[in-house]
């Protein structure tokens, strides 16, 4: 296996961690008692959540900059990104004293916008699409000189990112399989080969999965036409791993190192946003989950112990809000119904009634003659209410309709 994985060998992630151990924190691994019930087998969660800038990111743009020549340190280096890569790159620039310019795009979460500014970067904002931004910053060193830092395309940053792995088989040295979120392909890359290698040179196996947004999926097609292909990126919660191609370099480790790729959908990483934010009370944002997903999804099993990578905290808290409501609708936790009602007094109190003996908290409550279908002499009322899984969500909905009611259930 060591001399079938392209890349950097076990010696490059050895030496660039001890690099990388200069600004990266060890993050913590805690174990889930309830996705081990969920899976049937003992997991344990790797979060790089807590990591500095909220995510991997800093081990490879810290290692990249870290190999620098100091002519190519004095030029400045300039990166592209919407979130994770600018922050990792603007402080691992900020510890090497290097001058850092990161193009954003104009619509950037202002969290991410104010955290790549206060590690000390020149942000520029520019372009309407990652694509626009990506042609900012090579038009900006073509005139300037300034190095480019790949977000995942570069043999450094890959050996950046598997030192990730090299922690965790330090932590739990006797895990069977592992599960990693891909985005472009660094952080899968990185943490198989590193996993592999370790392994091979243990005289064991391992199973590396990683982890894929359905809707910007390109590794599953790529993979089986033996190439990289380009595909569509239909809008994600995990704008973080949204990549319509594959890096060359990381399509050829990640063919090598990972043993399959799979796909969860938004609901499948809302639901698994939700299960971190109240049973680990770990905050990841929408990429860093899709290994949480997989798992509570039942695309994995395994005889020995699993690790899910949480690769990413960095979230912003409007689309967090929205995520949680998302979350709970997918779990059948939050029901929204339209009824039709008779303009009538007292018709708003006996559904109040119906719902109390349903034991179903109301949240929010619109009622309105305006509405298309509406008779004359009809009123529309839309109101959500909490429920507590799908038995009760349906024990609501017959509560009203043997009440004579015909509730439309709305989705979120």
């Amino acid at each position: 296996m060591i001399s079938t994985i392209p890349g950097p060998t076990l010696a490059d992630f050895e030496r660039a961690r001890s690099i990388v151990q200069a600004v990266a924190r060890h993050t913590p691994m805690e174990s889930s008692r309830f996705l081990a019930n969920v899976v049937g087998a003992p997991v344990h969660l790797k979060c790089e959540n807590l990591q500095r800038t909220g995510s991997y990111k800093l081990r490879g743009a810290y290692h990249r900059l870290s190999s620098l020549s100091v002519a190519e340190r004095e030029r400045g280096v300039v990166a592209a990104s919407a979130g994770n890569h600018a922050q990792g790159v603007a402080y691992a620039a900020r510890e090497l004293g290097i001058r850092a310019t990161i193009y954003m795009p104009v619509g950037v979460a202002l969290p991410k916008l104010d955290a790549t500014r206060a590690y000390g970067a020149d942000v520029v904002l520019q372009g309407d699409s990652i694509g626009e931004t990506l042609e900012a910053a090579q038009a900006f060193s073509n005139e300037t000189g300034a190095v480019i830092i790949p977000p995942f395309d570069h043999g450094d940053v890959i050996a950046g990112q598997g030192t990730l792995g090299l922690e965790i088989l330090d932590d739990v040295p006797d895990a069977a399989t592992f599960v990693v979120p891909i985005g472009g392909g660094g952080l899968a890359a990185g943490v198989a080969s590193a996993i592999k290698q370790r392994a091979a040179l243990e005289g064991r196996t391992v199973r590396v999965i990683g982890v894929q947004a359905a809707n910007a999926s390109p590794y599953v097609p790529s993979l089986a036409a033996g190439h990289p292909v380009q595909v569509p990126v239909v809008p994600t919660i995990a704008d973080g791993i949204a990549v319509y191609r594959p890096g060359d370099l990381t399509f050829e480790v990640i063919r090598a190192a990972v043993d399959e790729v799979i796909t969860v959908s938004d609901d499948d990483i809302a639901r698994a946003l939700l299960v971190l934010l109240e049973r680990a009370k770990l905050v990841v944002e929408p990429a860093g989950a899709v290994s949480v997903a997989a798992l509570l999804g039942g695309q994995v099993s395994s005889e020995g112990p699993i690790v899910a990578l949480l690769s990413g905290g960095n979230i912003d808290p409007l689309l967090m809000q929205r995520v949680i409501a998302h979350g709970l609708a997918a779990s059948d936790r939050y029901l929204t119904l339209e009824i039709g009602l008779p303009d009538r007094p007292g018709q708003l109190a006996r559904i109040a009634e119906l719902l109390a003996e349903a034991n179903a908290n109301v949240i929010e409550v619109l009622h309105t003659r305006h509405g298309s279908g509406l008779q004359i002499s009809e009123v529309a009322l839309r109101l959500s209410v909490e429920t507590r899984g799908p038995a009760h969500r349906a024990l609501v909905v017959d509560v009203l309709r043997r009440a004579g009611y015909e509730p439309r259930l709305v989705a979120e």
